[in-house]
């Protein structure tokens, strides 16, 4: 049951990732600008520069709130990588029991399991 409950929220993850991936882009892009822009300010010299490089700011700064939702997307991202990471840590465990034995020979295959999962 855990491992439905895993895929089913991963796979809703996906598709909030997906549907939210062109603002995430955009989001992407349009920070990137401000950082441009914002050195493009700094190394200006006359005044009228330096306000054509604010109002150009501004207008990249409006782009950059109206796809503040894209958050979301960066959220399910990381939702998926958590559940990934629960579900590889789970396999790992499984491969650890079904190892484990009395048998002091089978003590090599168990710490090598152990080794690798990090």
């Amino acid at each position: 049951m855990k491992k439905f409950m895993l895929f089913t929220g991963g796979l809703i993850a996906l598709l909030v990732l997906l549907a939210n991936i062109g603002p995430m882009i955009l989001l992407g892009i349009s920070v990137w600008l401000l950082y441009v822009i914002f050195k493009q300010f700094v190394k200006s010299d006359s005044t009228a520069g330096k306000i054509g490089w604010v109002v150009l700011g501004l207008l990249v700064l409006s782009v950059t709130f109206s796809n503040v939702f894209a958050v979301i997307g960066l959220l399910a991202a990381y939702v998926l990588y958590i559940i990934y990471r629960s579900w590889k840590q789970e396999k790992n465990e499984s491969v650890v029991e079904v190892m484990e034995d009395d048998d002091p020979f089978k003590n090599f295959e168990r710490q090598w399991a152990e080794i690798n999962q990090y």
